[in-house]
């Protein structure tokens, strides 16, 4: 398989979890800027709308969007437990989770990268994420992960998204649960192998 991905990027959540399967892959570096592979190809090509991850299989499928490609490399060990199986209502929780992931945290993120978004702006996404912030906060507060007491998909796509918080100046230290969690998680080996393959570390 072929993770293409961009450092620090939501596509690290995906590198952490191959990390954490042990599963054999390579990794082909995008940049975002110009959409372009490290090759000079157009990322375009591989999808379309030009934004990490993508997920080649060893057949040549492309797999795209975060959240299926956590989903479908955790299916494929499921001895590792990184999902439920299907049919477990647990399943459905850490679905549940992936989905306020994505929409709440990753995209209220994205107006505080983008250089032209108003000041007064802002200061309501910042506002509504540190309310979203706060639900996780005490989450975390009675469990060490998000989905019942091991290690999941949505962990790691969490890490990620909280990492952004301190690129666009967003203070987690009202957060003391998810600042433990974030230790914990960045002490698991597949994560620091993962970040100081993309040069975090």
């Amino acid at each position: 398989m072929k993770l293409y991905f961009a450092p620090g990027a939501c596509s690290l959540a995906s590198h952490i979890v191959l990390c954490e399967l042990g599963l054999p892959f390579t990794l082909e570096r995008v940049n975002l800027r110009d959409k372009t592979i490290a090759d000079g190809r157009d990322f375009r090509t591989i999808n379309p709308l030009g934004y990490v991850p993508a997920l080649e299989l060893n057949d040549g499928e492309i797999l795209t969007e975060g959240s299926a490609i956590l989903f479908y490399l955790a299916d494929l060990v499921p001895s590792a437990h990184l999902v439920p199986p299907a049919g477990e209502v647990s399943r459905y929780r850490l679905l549940a989770w992936l989905n306020f992931i994505g929409s709440e945290l990753h995209k209220n993120f994205s107006p505080l990268f983008a250089k032209d978004t108003p000041a007064e702006y802002k200061a309501v996404v910042s506002e509504r994420l540190a309310a979203r912030f706060a639900h996780v906060d005490g989450v975390l507060a009675y469990s060490p992960y998000l989905a019942d007491d091991s290690f999941s998909i949505a962990d790691a796509y969490l890490f990620v998204v909280s990492n952004w918080a301190s690129v666009v100046g967003f203070d987690l230290s009202p957060f003391p649960h998810l600042l433990a969690f974030r230790e914990r998680i960045l002490a698991r080996p597949a994560v620091q192998a993962a970040m100081k393959s993309e040069g975090l570390l």
